[in-house]
C-alpha cells in the first residue's frame, strides 16, 4: 500500500520564519522524483526553489501563489510506495498523513543538472500516474505498480509538461506575462530558450494594444525583498542616530594607480576593490566602526572581522552582498569575490547568507552618476562609507589649477558607537589614501 507523507516547509536558515509563493512548479496528480523541485518561494532574502524529498504522486499542495506560508507549514502531500517505508515499519491507512523527521533535503536551493523544475514521468504512456484526477482524495491511491504509483481515479489528463528548465527563463516568462505553454523551443527536443521568450515579448510589444478604460492610480502591495528592505530602513531610521560628513578627495593617483596593476598580467583590479582595501585598513585603525549596538541598546559589540557588504543593483532591486573575512583577502582576492557576488546579484542567484551577517557597507553611488548621497544605515551597521562618481574637475594640486579626478567621499555613522572626531579620523584617513595610495603600504 502507498504512504501518504506530509512534506513541510523547511528552514530556509538566517532565522526566516516564512517564505511567500511565488510560483507553483508541480500539479497535484502529477508523478515526482525525489528532490524533484516543487516551488519556487521568495524570501527577505532570496527566491529559492525547494526540493521535496519524497517521490510519488502529490496528493495536495498548500498555498497559493502571493499567500505566506511560515516555515514548518504543510507544502504538499505525496503517496510513495510503501517500499520507501522500509522494512519493519507499521503499515499506514491509506489517506492518512504520516509524521516523522525528514532527512536534509538534497541539493536544497541548487538546481541539479537535467532537473529543473522539469516533470518526470514514470510508467510510460498509458500510466495511471499520468491520468490521475486532480480533485481525488489522497485515499484514492491503492498501490504500486511496475515502480510507478498506480491511482484508482477518473481518467483525466494531468497538465501538459512545459519544457522549460532555467529557472531564469521561467522568471522572465512570468514577469513579461507570457504562457511558456504556448511556445515552441527553439532548444535541443523543443526546449524552450531564454531566445524564445524575448521574441514572445517582442511580438506582444509589437502588437497593437486594445483601447482600455483611463489609466487609474494602483496599489503595488509590499512583498518579500521590498517588504523586508522597507521595514529594516524603516527600523533603521527609528532606532539609530545616525550623523553624515563627506569631503572631497582628489582620486587622480588612485586612477593612476589601478591602470599601472590592470597592466600587468592576472585578473583586472576594479575601483571598488581598491576602496574595498581602503575600507579595511582603515577599520583597522578605528576598530570601534567595525560594530554593531545590542538589541536592547545597552551595549556595544565590537566585531573582530570585517564582513564587508556593498550595494549591488540585481533584479529584485538593490541588495548588500556581503564579502565574508575582507580583512583577511589581498586586493586581488577582494576584486574576485567582489565580482561574482555582483553578478549573482545580476543574475538573482545570491543565497540568504551571502545578503546577512554585514558588519560595515561600502556603498559605490557614483556608479548611479550622482557625487552625494545621506543614506540611511544598514542595520544594525554601526557605520557606511558613501563614494560618489569620479570626474574631471579644476583642483588646486602642488599649488597649482589643474584638471584632476575628483570624487566626493560621506561617511554616515551611529552616535553612539563614536563621536565625530572618530568619524572625522577615519574619513580623512580614507580621503588620504584615495589621495595618495601609496600610505596603505605602511599599513601592509
Amino acid at each position: 500500500m502507498p504512504v501518504v507523507r506530509e512534506f513541510r516547509l523547511p528552514d530556509l536558515g538566517e532565522g526566516l520564519t516564512g517564505a511567500e509563493v511565488v510560483r507553483w512548479m508541480v500539479e497535484v496528480g502529477e508523478v515526482i522524483a525525489v528532490d524533484q523541485p516543487v516551488v519556487e518561494v521568495e524570501t527577505a532574502k532570496a527566491v529559492v526553489e525547494v526540493p521535496c524529498p519524497y517521490g510519488g504522486v502529490v496528493t495536495a499542495r498548500y498555498g497559493e501563489e502571493g499567500e505566506e506560508i511560515a516555515v514548518g507549514a504543510p507544502l504538499v502531500t505525496v503517496a510513495v510506495a510503501a517500499a520507501e517505508g522500509g522494512a519493519g515499519q507499521a503499515p499506514v491507512e491509506p489517506g492518512v498523513v504520516t509524521a516523522e523527521v525528514e532527512r536534509p533535503l538534497v541539493g536544497f536551493g541548487v538546481a541539479e543538472p537535467g532537473r529543473g523544475g522539469r516533470r518526470r514521468r514514470v510508467g510510460g504512456p498509458a500510466s495511471a500516474a499520468e491520468t490521475v484526477s486532480a480533485s481525488e482524495p489522497a485515499s484514492a491511491v491503492a498501490g504500486a505498480v511496475g515502480g510507478a504509483v498506480a491511482v484508482q481515479a477518473p481518467t483525466v489528463r494531468a497538465p501538459a509538461v512545459v519544457p522549460v528548465i532555467s529557472p531564469l527563463v521561467r522568471r522572465l516568462a512570468r514577469e513579461q506575462g507570457v504562457d511558456l505553454a504556448s511556445l515552441t523551443g527553439s532548444g535541443p527536443d523543443g526546449l524552450i530558450m531564454r531566445a524564445d521568450v524575448e521574441r514572445a515579448v517582442a511580438a506582444k510589444v509589437a502588437a497593437p494594444a486594445p483601447a482600455g478604460p483611463a489609466a487609474r492610480d494602483g496599489v503595488v502591495p509590499l512583498r518579500g525583498l521590498r517588504k523586508a528592505v522597507a521595514e529594516k530602513l524603516s527600523r533603521s531610521h527609528r532606532e539609530i542616530p545616525a550623523a553624515t560628513c563627506w569631503v572631497d578627495a582628489d582620486a587622480t593617483e588612485l586612477m593612476a594607480l589601478r591602470r599601472q596593476l590592470n597592466a600587468t598580467p592576472g585578473p583586472k583590479v576594479s575601483v571598488l576593490a581598491l576602496l574595498a582595501r581602503i575600507c579595511t585598513v582603515a577599520l583597522a585603525r578605528f576598530p570601534e566602526l567595525n560594530s554593531s549596538v545590542t538589541e536592547d541598546g545597552s551595549g556595544i559589540v565590537r566585531h573582530t572581522a570585517v564582513h564587508l557588504g556593498f550595494a549591488a543593483q540585481g533584479e529584485r532591486g538593490l541588495v548588500v552582498p556581503v564579502v565574508r573575512d575582507a580583512q583577511s583577502r589581498s586586493t586581488e582576492q577582494l576584486g574576485e569575490e567582489l565580482g561574482r557576488l555582483t553578478e549573482a546579484a545580476r543574475s538573482g542567484a545570491l543565497t540568504p547568507a551571502e545578503l546577512t551577517g554585514g558588519t560595515f557597507t561600502l556603498n559605490n553611488y557614483g556608479v548611479f552618476g550622482v557625487d552625494g548621497s545621506t543614506p540611511i544605515l544598514n542595520h544594525p551597521e554601526a557605520a557606511m562609507l558613501g563614494v560618489g562618481r569620479i570626474v574631471a574637475k579644476p583642483w588646486v594640486h602642488q599649488g597649482e589649477l589643474a584638471v584632476r579626478e575628483v570624487t566626493q567621499l560621506s561617511f554616515t555613522f551611529d552616535h553612539r558607537v563614536c563621536d565625530g572626531g572618530t568619524a572625522g579620523g577615519f574619513l580623512r584617513f580614507v580621503a588620504d589614501c584615495v589621495e595618495q595610495p601609496g600610505m596603505l603600504l605602511r599599513q601592509l
